[in-house]
């Protein structure tokens, strides 16, 4: 007997503040590459979809970091301290 709507997904699903999760999943990420693990067997301990490693990969690769980088952009129109008053 089906009780509810109790289906197990397949990922976890991140409580995140950015696309790639939070820094300490980042490093984990990064630990388990450099110790030789392939992007499914990363995927599949940490529970996180293959894409979402596959980006934090090429970003460490890429900057050498797995922070928050600035983003491109317009300028602000009024500076900081123009803001302020």
């Amino acid at each position: 007997m089906r009780q509810g709507n109790q289906h197990v997904k397949k990922y976890k699903k991140l409580t995140e503040v950015t696309a790639l999760g939070p820094p300490n999943v980042r490093d984990k990420v990064v630990e388990k590459y450099e110790a030789g693990l392939g992007y499914k067997k990363i995927s599949r301990a940490l529970n996180i979809s293959l894409s979402t490693i596959k980006s934090i990969i090429r970003k460490w690769k890429e900057y050498g970091t797995t922070a928050n980088l600035p983003r491109g952009g317009r300028p602000p129109k009024l500076k900081s301290r123009t803001r302020r008053k």
